[in-house]
């Protein structure tokens, strides 16, 4: 039997109704159906889903962002669209089922014994011989052979002799349907698991999403979804030591409250790392409070661990910070402040003032591991290649071999916590923050100083850029930010020139000790921004006047002709970095600090400390935030699913195997060998085929076997089985 592409034909109702009936239940529909359905599937696994709005117009601009929320491609899964295709998919399969089901199961107890003996010539497989056995003898012996080797047989006795019709394969037709039902179970396991039983919940009883704050124990019961709800997947997250049993369901346009019939309470949450910092283990070890017995049962939930109770499965989803505290100390890049320091928990805002301009910090978060990519060519001490030293041999050697090589070299490092926040002005715009705890090593180099990285960026689009603070002989920033007040003050530059001039020329030549000081006098004035305290103080408003290497580039610029400019520089810098020098010293003496020695080591911080000088006057912001402390809450988000669609699923995807190995791999194969006595009425023998045998020598034997094999697939397998049936059943060689 051919499966027929067309669709159902139905003899009543109008013309309409017939042709949407025979297209809804054909094949071409089906496919067409399943198209969709994989396109789709594709971007919903391309294109995040449910992720917030800004996050799509911050990727892909506004317009798109529009139009992935108009046609709900940040949302396909649940959209009206694909939840409509796989309910048309699911009737289309089902009346597919419906009109083949029946002609499948009925051929298979057909074996088509009534074949007409002189039809067996219009086979591509056929063949003759002469038995020397009579008809009715050689068809037993042949029906036992087959029956022997795995064959569906029967007889049947004609006036003219014997036919012989077997079967062997009918499992090429049951993988049809098992195929056709694997969808259709897939599908309304996807429709149960889906958001379809929710928004008709959300229809019949006047439920709608929820868009407010507050306390969960506050919503109204219209937001909230039945602890009977028969379907749903879940977001519950619960800090250590508190528990909760309400979770959240993100939808469209606002949220859903699922209450729960039991509650979680998270004892503790676990992470394991590698020894390159790298996590290996997420765990939460949680109790969970049953509403209705009061019975409370520990358990450890891990990932791909979930833990089951009344028919709700516990997954660990994710983790967040459950409202850790932090210290910070205010570091303002402006001169005449003070450092301060403010306390809060991670979520919260403090609200500060700078001058007359208020600021609000709001706490982002708190990251205690960070593991960081510090080879050569990656992560944050990423450079170039240098292309004179590549090695081809070498380069071949890391692109061949066992398949988990890389070309991507990593030296993966933990550079210990660090805290993320934004300062948001009075107009409410913010940019965000990252500031490591530690300083973090970023040069090999034995007398490379450790620094401590201050992150921004404009937008979560965009990357971090980071000022590098070198860290002091003490561990800490305190000498770098002393230096840059004291660079701000006039009194202070004008104390280290002439410093810087009497250590350098001492006091016998003061008429050249006039002409250094007024140069040092100038560069440095210059670097601090040529006196503009405002423009030097790093506020949040555009810098007008130059300052940094910056200002000194574009006073070479100017006053200096281009053929004298790298010598002017060099003599320029050399003196700039001996009077920052005189600075430093200057401060840490002030400070009841011992100087710093004059060695490689203190060369390499003051090299970097003239850099971090430099960009410190580009600093967006008024004041920098120095974590000092924090005291760590670390929360769970576990996914909570009711899904009763789950073993129908995984039930189709068991059929679906089947079936496809069923239709690929089983051949269906028929064969008949009709028996005519000697001389009687027989078929006509081989036109001149390959296959075909000629007809024996009268007088040799006493029946004429003719032989013909059938099957859905031509294939060398099928060739090789015919030669061999040829042989057993006709003993032809």
């Amino acid at each position: 039997m051919t499966v027929s592409t067309q669709g159902l034909n139905v003899n009543w109702g109008s013309r309409t109704l017939r042709a949407s009936v025979e297209l809804l239940s054909s094949m071409r529909f089906s496919i067409s159906l399943l198209t969709v359905i994989c396109i789709a599937s594709v971007i919903g696994t391309v294109l995040k889903q449910q992720e917030p709005l800004s996050n799509y117009v911050n990727q892909f601009g506004p317009f798109w962002a529009q139009v992935f929320s108009l046609v709900s491609l940040n949302t396909i899964y649940s959209a009206w669209w694909f939840l409509l295709i796989l309910a048309f998919l699911v009737v289309s399969c089902s009346l597919c089922i419906a009109r083949n089901a029946p002609k499948i199961l009925a051929d298979l107890n057909q074996l088509k014994e009534n074949v007409r003996e002189q039809s067996l010539k219009a086979f591509g497989h056929r063949a003759e011989g002469m038995l020397s056995e009579s008809a009715e003898a050689a068809a037993q012996r042949i029906g036992q052979t087959l029956v022997q080797s795995g064959w569906k047989v029967k007889l049947q006795h004609r006036p003219a002799g014997w036919m012989v019709a077997a079967k062997k394969g009918s499992a090429n037709k049951l993988g049809y349907i098992a195929a056709h039902s694997a969808i259709v179970l897939v599908c309304v396991g996807g429709l149960l698991d889906g958001d379809l039983i929710v928004r008709a919940q959300m229809w019949l009883n006047n439920k709608s999403t929820y868009t407010g704050g507050g306390l969960i124990a506050d919503v109204p019961t219209q937001y909230r979804l039945s602890p009977s709800n028969p379907t749903f997947r879940a977001n519950l997250l619960v800090s250590e030591g508190s528990q909760s049993g309400t979770a959240i369901l993100n939808q469209p346009g606002g949220v859903l409250l699922q209450d729960l019939p039991f509650s979680i309470e998270l004892k503790k949450f676990i992470v394991e790392y590698y020894s390159t910092g790298m996590p290996k283990l997420f765990a939460s070890d949680i109790v969970i409070h049953d509403k209705d017995t009061g019975e409370k049962i520990p358990a450890r939930v891990e990932v791909n661990h979930p833990v089951s109770h009344r028919g709700i499965e516990i997954y660990q989803s994710s983790f967040d910070d459950g409202g850790s505290s932090v210290t910070l100390k205010a570091i303002p890049m402006a001169a005449a402040s003070k450092p301060f320091e403010v306390q809060g928990t991670i979520g919260s805002t403090s609200d500060l003032t700078n001058g007359n301009e208020k600021l609000t910090l709001e706490y982002t978060a708190l990251r205690v591991i960070n593991v960081e990519n510090f080879a050569s060519g990656s992560g944050l001490s990423g450079s170039g290649t240098d292309v004179r030293k590549v090695d081809l041999g070498q380069a071949i050697d890391a692109r061949l071999g066992a398949a988990n090589k890389t070309v991507t070299q990593k030296e993966l490092r933990n550079v210990g916590p660090s805290v993320m926040y934004k300062l948001r002005d009075a107009a409410g715009q913010a940019r965000e923050f990252q500031n490591y705890m530690l300083p973090v090593k970023m040069d090999t180099a034995s007398d490379a100083p450790a620094v401590f990285l201050m992150g921004v960026r404009e937008t979560p689009a965009d990357p971090f850029k980071y000022l590098r603070v070198p860290a002091d002989a003490e561990g800490g920033m305190n000498t770098f930010f002393r230096v840059r007040a004291a660079l701000a003050d006039p009194a202070q530059r004008e104390r280290a020139v002439q410093r810087y001039a009497r250590n350098a020329l001492g006091s016998d030549k003061p008429q050249l000790a006039q002409q250094l000081v007024a140069s040092a006098s100038r560069a440095l004035a210059l670097f601090a921004g040529a006196g503009a305290g405002s423009a030097a103080a790093g506020s949040s408003s555009s810098i007008k006047t130059p300052a940094g290497l910056q200002a000194i580039s574009e006073f070479m610029e100017v006053n200096v002709p281009e053929a004298e400019r790298d010598r002017a520089g060099e003599v320029l810098v050399r003196i700039l970095n001996g009077v920052l020098f005189e600075l430093t010293q200057m401060t840490r003496e002030q400070a009841g600090l011992a100087p710093l020695p004059q060695d490689d080591k203190t060369q390499a911080f003051m090299s970097q400390a003239v850099l971090s000088l430099s960009d410190a006057n580009y600093y967006p912001a008024p004041m920098a935030f120095e974590l000092k402390d924090f005291k760590q809450v670390q929360a769970s988000v576990f996914q909570v699913t009711r899904a009763p669609g789950k073993t129908i699923v995984y039930l189709g995807c068991a059929l679906l195997i089947l079936g496809v190995f069923a239709m690929l791999y089983v051949r269906e194969r028929r064969v008949w060998v009709w028996l005519a006595p000697r001389g009687g009425d027989k078929a006509p023998p081989g036109d001149g085929d390959a296959r075909s045998v000629t007809e024996s020598t009268p007088g040799i034997g006493a029946t004429q076997a003719t032989m013909a094999l059938s099957t859905n697939r031509k294939t060398m397998d099928g060739d090789k089985e015919f030669e061999m049936l040829k042989t057993k059943l006709l003993q032809v060689p």
